[in-house]
């Protein structure tokens, strides 16, 4: 027995593009509406796309109104990833200034205070990861 063709009704692209939205993996919006993921990509593409585009778009507005309204974490947030601001070093850190004509990567890990052993643990594997990447260095020959 051959299976009934899939019909695409008004109020099923509605269902779709409010389920992309809400962030519903797109395995389980075709489990709801009844297709298989591929029927469903194929059939709704547009929906799946906009639907995501339109809720990125509204949670940015309100993450840039809590950020105008005065919410520190909000514009903290908004300067690391939109701005592309990032925290450096104090200026007064012997390590700043070490590394400050190095071409290698530098990672501060920060001290929270949160969890003392943890942030031991996270500061010794990036010494002995930097050891090593210290050591694999390839040696330059200057022509002198």
């Amino acid at each position: 027995m051959a299976r009934s063709a899939f019909v695409v009704t008004e109020a099923l692209r509605e269902k779709v593009l409010h389920l992309a939205g809400l962030g519903v993996p797109q395995n389980d919006i075709a489990k709801i509406v009844g297709c298989a993921p591929k029927t469903l990509r194929k059939r709704f593409r547009e929906e799946l796309d906009r639907g995501v585009a339109e809720a990125n778009a509204i949670i940015s507005g309100c993450l840039f109104a809590a950020a105008k309204g005065g919410n520190t974490t909000a514009q903290i947030f908004w300067m690391k990833t939109r701005a592309r601001w990032r925290e450096q070093p104090p200026a007064n850190d012997p390590d700043a200034n070490a590394n400050a004509g190095s071409s290698s990567e530098v990672l501060v890990l920060p001290d929270n205070n949160r969890d003392p052993e943890l942030t031991r643990i996270l500061q010794d594997a990036q010494e002995r990861y930097f050891a090593r990447k210290h050591r694999r260095k390839p040696r330059s020959s200057s022509g002198s």
